[in-house]
């Protein structure tokens, strides 16, 4: 199988050719110091004078060894500064410069991001996945194999990394042990199960969610690390029978769930460790006095779920309060329990 040559980094170009011009820099200006003795500012004037040839006259009369020095620094000295000048007018003729700071801004924004949410694939799924994150807004990272779908979310200032989600070192380049939660939605169960095991085993408290492809993938995934596993297929087909025997209830669904309705929507508030409403009513949350707000359900920090809570019903730290409201209330609400 012939080996396809990886495309060279601009990036590494560019910093290669500035260092063969320091180089030329300091050989020059070491060679006028060791022939003809000057100081070694004045040599370094006439390196300079030199390669860039500026055509001034010598800083001092120079012997025959200076002159065939001085030969030899010209032509290597031009041709170098040629090079230089011909890889800068590439990059910036192919527009690559702007991707080289592009990528630096990037791994700045990315070495700053805490609690974000890591997408590995960008694929259908992915696409709709960062979509939702961009729409609350949340922070997050993409990594994807895909070197043309990496430098067009770059171009979109999405935080974005080219390489294979089942390595360490891209996990970790992706901000993993800071990381809230990873989705693996690539386009294999065996890559997805890869990248639920490396990732489980670089964090052990990471919220983890995939996506499974064939039956009987879901166990392995959750036995592998995942906290949740999702088959596209499976809930395609329980949404399209449920569209033809309760159309009605799909419809509310999709409006309290989709964020492209503004009127209606479902959130989740976690009552954190120290909430001044740990041990407290729901009612005592604002919930009673608003209109636009109906609380579905309270899911306790075990894990049960108890629906349509009375509103006397306690919370406790770590209990997840769902409600259902137009989104100037929910946002009240927010307001509230994060106070």
């Amino acid at each position: 199988m012939p080996v396809v040559p990886r495309p060279v980094d601009p990036a590494r170009q560019l910093a290669l050719a500035v260092i063969i011009v320091g180089v030329v820099m300091v050989l020059g200006t070491i060679g006028y110091v060791v022939i003809e003795g000057w100081s070694a500012f004045d040599a370094l004037y006439m390196t300079v004078t030199t390669v860039m040839t500026v055509g001034f006259s010598e800083v001092h009369p120079l012997s025959a060894a200076g002159r065939a020095f001085t030969i030899v620094l010209i032509i290597s000295g031009v041709g170098t500064l040629f090079y230089v000048l011909g890889n800068v007018a590439r990059l910036l003729l192919e527009g690559e410069l702007r991707a080289v700071f592009g990528k630096y801004r990037i791994e700045e924004k990315m070495r700053t991001l805490t609690d974000h949410y890591i997408v590995c694939g960008y694929g259908r799924m992915g696409k709709r996945i960062c979509k939702e994150l961009r729409a609350k807004p949340l922070p997050f990272v993409v990594i994807e194999k895909d070197p043309e779908v990496i430098a067009a979310l770059q171009r979109e200032g999405i935080v974005a990394i080219e390489g294979d989600a089942t390595l360490d070192a891209v996990l970790i380049q992706a901000g993993i042990e800071r990381a809230k939660a990873l989705v693996s939605v690539v386009n294999t169960d065996t890559q997805n199960l890869y990248i639920v095991l490396t990732a489980r085993g670089l964090k052990k408290d990471l919220y983890i969610v995939a996506r499974a492809g064939e039956e009987g993938s879901e166990q392995k995934l959750l036995r592998a690390g995942a906290n949740r596993v999702s088959s596209p297929y499976l809930i395609g087909g329980m949404q399209v029978a449920q569209a033809l025997i309760r159309p009605a209830v799909v419809d509310f669904l999709e409006l309290a769930t989709a964020s492209e309705h503004l009127d209606l929507q479902m959130e989740e508030f976690t009552i954190a460790s120290g909430s001044r409403f740990a041990g407290r009513a729901v009612c005592d949350c604002g919930v009673d006095g608003d209109r636009g707000l109906i609380v579905v359900a309270v899911k306790r920090s075990n894990g049960h779920m108890e629906f349509n809570p009375g509103k006397e019903a306690r919370l406790g730290e770590g209990d997840k309060l769902i409600v259902l409201g137009q989104p100037a209330s929910l946002k009240r609400l927010e307001d509230t329990i994060r106070s």
